[in-house]
């Protein structure tokens, strides 16, 4: 694989997929957990009247809701393990970068740092222009 600006779009997506699908799930999740609760009144059928309080509580779904949910979170588990694999694979093409590259990702696309921020991070008297240019210098040389 070779390194060029669409790896760190695809890193950053990937990234951003990975926790977008965990807030999925987390939500799908919640739903499974909501308990329905009930309270009725009611009295022994025969003479004399005893007025009672009952308490029911279980879950609104239904088997076919079960279902639904089990599929949609295994869509989404697979959806998140997909978006890992992006994410580590193009983890792995910065990683071969040298640690100065490395470093101005890292600002610029993964803390989404100006860059003139990046220039300040990188220190040397560095101007955002120069680190921009730096990295495109390394992105055409590769």
């Amino acid at each position: 694989m070779r390194m060029d600006k669409q790896i760190l779009k695809d890193y950053i997506d990937a990234c951003e997929l990975v926790k977008e699908t965990e807030e999925d799930i987390q939500a799908l999740e919640g739903k499974k957990k909501q308990v329905a609760h009930i309270c009725v009144k009611g009295s022994n059928p025969e003479f004399p009247y005893q007025e009672q309080h009952f308490s029911a509580e279980g879950t609104a779904f239904s088997w076919a809701d079960d279902t639904a949910l089990r599929d949609e979170l295994k869509a989404l588990s697979e959806r998140k393990r997909l978006a890992e694999q992006i994410r580590a694979r193009a983890q792995q093409e910065i990683n071969r970068a040298p640690a100065r590259i490395q470093r101005i990702i890292r600002f610029r696309y993964i803390k989404n740092m100006s860059w003139e921020k990046v220039a300040d991070r990188m220190g040397r008297g560095s101007t955002g222009d120069g680190i921009r240019k730096e990295l495109d210098r390394f992105f055409e040389k590769k």
